[in-house]
């Protein structure tokens, strides 16, 4: 009787310090580098979709920047244009930017606020050019969207036996810092 009341108040102990320690486990943060983020964006590359029904956009080779200061992320992709009507196409490249957010339910980093910084397509005229910028920022809404910057796995999110959630993501020259805490 005695060894039992013994390992009930040993394991009522145990029990309490693990409880203890999930509590004491505060915010850490993850380190996202650019080059991690880079392969990342490799992977969902190319991306081809149809604007305005009227010109067909391939997205290829995306090369991602951080720029500290302003905590936007850059990405500048090569552009291939046609129209389906008059069979012309054209090369250029794309540069946009966006504010790196986390969105918990696909446990992802996206960009929000995204904007075309530059769009220069080889061979067009200024006015055809701003025409084609507008038709690039529509098409940017639904590409940003739609692609992560970075997927976190779900390990990613589990330490110590402790789920965590993404709470706030900091933007430094060479990579992304995401702080996660225990879920609640």
């Amino acid at each position: 009787m005695k060894n039992l009341l013994r390992t009930c108040a040993l394991l009522a102990l145990a029990g309490s310090l693990l409880v203890s320690c999930a509590s004491v486990i505060g915010p850490r943060q993850i380190e996202l580098p650019l080059t991690k983020l880079q392969a990342g964006m490799d992977r969902r590359f190319p991306i081809s979709n149809r604007a305005l029904e009227v010109i067909d956009i391939q997205l290829n080779r995306p090369q991602l920047s951080l720029a500290a200061g302003n905590g936007r992320v850059g990405v500048t992709l090569d552009a291939a244009l046609s129209s389906p009507f008059t069979r012309q196409s054209w090369r250029g490249s794309l540069a946009m930017s966006g504010r790196p957010y986390v969105d918990a339910a696909r446990n992802a980093v996206l960009m929000a606020e995204p904007r075309v910084d530059r769009f220069a397509i080889d061979g067009i005229d200024d006015a055809r050019q701003r025409q084609l910028a507008a038709a690039a920022n529509v098409l940017m809404n639904k590409v940003v969207a739609d692609v992560a910057v970075y997927s976190f796995r779900p390990e990613d999110l589990r330490y110590a036996g402790v789920q965590f959630v993404p709470t706030r993501i900091q933007t430094t020259a060479t990579s992304l810092i995401v702080t996660v805490e225990p879920a609640k």
